[in-house]
């Protein structure tokens, strides 16, 4: 069922069930709280005594008596006079005798309508009966406290009277009805456009964006709307950018896999068939097989990077290390494999031990990356640099070329998965070497920043925290 539907009957058994409370509840409550004469009672026990009156043609004392004595009994808080037409008093049924001039009765009567259910105020009504042209009067009185306390009389003598008081009376009980339909009926249109909005939304659609002004919770919510189908756009753009770079990346990682396996299929081939000339061509061969084979163990080992990655398998194992010994390692592995390739290569690490704490197979993977990348594709330079310094408490980690170096507009892509500037197939590799040296430097709540001018420097700097002076300090 439609929210719509549900509104209108809501609004019918609402309407109903007020009318049907107010009524008898006012009954329920006028018959427990509102004891006493009302204006019609009295006119009903008028009318009884004066038809008694009329059948019996009881005029004279000795005929009224008994009927007004019953009629006091059965109500005994009311008074009952029977006057002449002179004013004289026939019979009272509170034994007084006396006669009333015409003022007398008057203000009896005077600002009857006002003072009928008046705070201790006397209430008279008067009727009349004829006997043979010679009329009689009936007095009715008792006190105020007997008289219903909550009464409401209205007296219309035509239609157009009525619809003249009923017609404003309807619209003022209408008017809370409308405005619920009409903020119901707009809460209703505004929840279809943001429903609608939500079944149209999804990676490929364009992006609906939903103009609501109110502060309430529907704004609220289309606010959220609007920020999430912009978020998801920002997502959807992301993943076609991940898909267009993992396509990328497969079209690379065929074609890195295919010409060193041509050239080891090759040589394989040359050697199994006995075709080289001597020890030496043989020698050659072998080392070709060997460096191609371990080139294609390097493309293997970057993919199952990739994995880790994906699944979020770089785990973090600290431990106090010496980052000096570590570096110095390093960099004499990278000395002994630059020898006799006109390369300046230049340690700057400080004599003295500099201890962290630190997962050191994570950060001398990142330090090998770096090199590598400063190799493969600022080898133009001839120069590497690697260096280390500490400062307050914080480490730095330099590894710097003068290569041909990265335009400023790729610089802040390179540590984005599969980017390569400018889609360079020079040097090998996939393009995740520098994603995996700022995961392992976030790791380690450190940062990475580059700077590059083409030729002149390129310098990959980290920075990680030194938790070893930190807790010495504590």
């Amino acid at each position: 069922m439609k929210n719509r539907t549900k509104l209108w009957l809501l609004m019918l058994i609402s309407a109903i069930t007020s009318i049907l409370l107010f009524s008898s509840l006012s009954l329920v409550m006028g018959k427990i709280g509102d004891r006493g004469y009302d204006l019609k009672s009295l006119n009903a026990l008028s009318q009884e005594v004066l038809n008694t009156i009329a059948t019996r043609q009881a005029f004279q004392i000795e005929d009224i008596t008994p009927i007004l004595d019953n009629a006091h009994s059965n109500h005994p808080d009311i008074r009952y006079e029977w006057i002449s037409a002179d004013g004289s008093t026939i019979y009272d049924t509170f034994g007084e005798k006396k006669t009333y001039d015409f003022e007398q009765l008057a203000n009896r009567m005077l600002n009857m309508p006002q003072n009928l259910w008046g705070v201790d105020e006397p209430v008279t009504l008067t009727f009349s009966i004829s006997q043979a042209h010679q009329p009689y009067y009936l007095l009715m009185s008792l006190s105020s406290d007997d008289m219903k306390n909550g009464q409401v009389y209205f007296f219309m003598r035509t239609f157009k009277a009525l619809s003249t008081f009923m017609l404003p009376l309807i619209v003022a009980l209408l008017i809370p009805y409308l405005l619920s339909l009409w903020f119901f009926s707009s809460m209703d249109k505004r929840i279809n456009k943001l429903n609608h909005a939500l079944g149209q939304l999804n990676l490929q659609s364009e992006l609906t964006v939903l103009e609501d002004t109110k502060k309430d919770e529907i704004g609220q919510l289309t606010t959220h709307y609007n920020a999430m189908a912009r978020r998801i756009q920002n997502q959807g753009e992301q993943i076609k950018q991940f898909d267009a770079r993992r396509n990328l990346l497969l079209s690379n990682l065929s074609h890195d896999l295919r010409t060193p396996l041509t050239m080891i299929l090759g040589y394989a081939e040359t050697i199994r068939a006995g075709l080289y000339k001597d020890e030496k061509e043989l020698q050659a061969s072998a080392k070709v097989l060997l460096q191609r084979s371990r080139y294609i163990d390097k493309l293997l080992d970057q993919l199952l990077d990739i994995t880790r990655q994906d699944e979020g398998n770089l785990e973090l194992h600290v431990e106090l290390h010496n980052v000096s010994e570590m570096m110095r390692k390093v960099a004499a592995d990278y000395l002994m494999f630059l020898e006799g390739q006109n390369f300046t290569v230049e340690v700057n690490i400080p004599d003295e031990d500099i201890q962290a704490w630190i997962d050191a197979s994570l950060i001398e993977r990142a330090l090998r990356n770096l090199l590598d990348n400063a190799i493969r594709y600022g080898s133009e330079g001839h120069y590497l640099e690697v260096g280390l310094t500490e400062k307050d408490d914080a480490l730095f980690m330099t590894v710097i070329d003068k290569g041909r170096g990265i335009p400023l507009q790729d610089q802040k892509h390179v540590f984005e998965r599969f980017y390569r500037v400018d889609g360079s197939r020079k040097g090998e590799g996939l393009g995740i070497g520098l994603s995996i040296v700022q995961e392992i430097i976030s790791l380690h709540d450190g940062s990475i920043t580059l700077t590059s001018v083409p030729f002149e420097r390129t310098v990959f700097e980290v920075q990680l925290p030194n938790h070893q002076r930190e807790q010495s300090k504590s």
